[in-house]
């Protein structure tokens, strides 16, 4: 049987800190929510690729934008820009960075058990 649980990111279960940025997680049963925080400046390549020890970013990410702005380019070279209020699918193999002053905030629905966590 299924029992409502309730947090808040007031509290998260674990924060993942990055260069220019952090990734904190509310853990719920067995799914997970993350909320990003990307500064000016932030790139995946430079922030998480040397913790995640890949070429590009191998998260799924389902995202939705609360403020501030993040460009994306898959590696088939394919872009999109994300802002306030949109809502988006972001597949494995991509690199993504902060587009101008205000702080990238975003909740994250896709691969969060693994995104910015170092592998063993």
């Amino acid at each position: 049987m299924s029992k409502m649980v309730k947090k808040s990111f007031h509290a998260p279960d674990e924060t993942r800190p990055i260069a220019k940025g952090k990734v904190e997680v509310v853990k719920l049963d067995d799914f997970q929510v993350i909320r990003n925080t990307f500064e000016p400046g932030w790139r995946w390549s430079e922030s998480v690729k040397p913790i995640a020890k890949t070429d590009s970013c191998q998260v799924h990410h389902i995202l939705y934008i609360i403020s501030g702005r993040i460009a994306v380019r898959m590696d088939d070279g394919s872009t999109a820009e994300f802002g306030p209020g949109d809502v988006g699918i972001i597949p494995a193999g991509h690199d993504a960075w902060m587009v101008g002053d205000v702080p990238c905030v975003n909740l994250d629905f896709g691969g969060s058990t693994i995104y910015a966590k170092p592998t063993s």
